[in-house]
């Protein structure tokens, strides 16, 4: 659930671009920044450290206008794709209010696409997140490219339904993004209602149904045992979280 400062009368938005490496997270934020109003955006970060010397995530917060009465705000992030940084990727993750999924339409990365998607699935359960409850867009990047798979073939090995949001992109020429960019604001919005009616600060969505459950098949068996959870967080390269878990995204308060 989004954040909500009524003394400011400003919503905030976290909004996190994953997906496999090099397919085209970073490329969406610079679009984004490089095509936005000066007056709205805010500066384009850009992190790395010593051990991440040619990876990063970007940090952009935008300004959208209001919202009966509130004023909007949007960080947007992406995470490094490359599995061995998950540590990263799950700092990235806290306290995420929608995800963009970028797929790199090419044939060869189809693999790399399904790790990625089990990948954000098992994060955000560790992080006590239903990521069947998360809003979430799914974005097809590439599509410019001659060899991109049809987004039916994607659809399917990736397992995405059509009740699940999609945008056909080519982020290198700002194809898509604008369009992608507005619909996970659009899904965030859905699960705020009216701002006025709810607490100061973040509170747990009032969603009642699973949003996404045809993607993230762990989450929408219901609560996971443990060593089914370990075994799942094992081949997906990600760790067992050692502080207790909150409560899961959607459920009620």
């Amino acid at each position: 659930m989004p954040r909500i400062h009524h003394a400011q009368q400003e919503i905030q938005f976290k909004v996190v671009y994953y997906g496999p490496g090099l397919g085209g997270k970073t490329t969406n934020l610079e679009q984004i920044h490089k095509r936005s109003n000066p007056a709205h955006r805010g500066k384009l970060v850009s992190l790395t450290t010593e051990s991440e010397r040619t990876l990063f995530f970007d940090l952009l917060p935008i300004e959208l206008g209001t919202f009966r009465d509130y004023q909007v705000r949007v960080h947007l992030c992406t995470v490094p794709g490359q599995i061995a940084l998950d540590e990263t990727r799950r700092l990235v993750l806290r306290n995420v209010d929608g995800i963009v999924f970028v797929v790199d339409s090419q044939p060869e990365r189809l693999d790399a696409n399904t790790m990625s998607l089990r990948n954000l699935e098992a994060n955000l359960l560790l992080q006590g997140d239903d990521p069947s409850r998360m809003p979430l867009v799914v974005q097809y990047n590439k599509r410019d490219l001659p060899r991109a798979l049809s987004t039916a073939v994607l659809r399917k090995e990736l397992g995405i339904s059509d009740d699940v949001k999609q945008v056909e992109a080519a982020a290198v020429r700002g194809d898509g993004v604008f369009e992608t960019f507005k619909e996970i604001t659009k899904a965030c919005m859905a699960v705020v209602g009216d701002p006025r009616e709810k607490p100061e600060g973040r509170s747990i969505s009032s969603l009642p149904d699973a949003l996404n459950a045809s993607l993230f098949p762990l989450a929408a068996a219901g609560p996971v045992e443990e060593d089914v959870a370990r075994n799942y967080a094992a081949r997906y390269g990600v760790e067992i979280a050692k502080a207790p878990r909150v409560p899961r995204f959607g459920a009620a308060s």
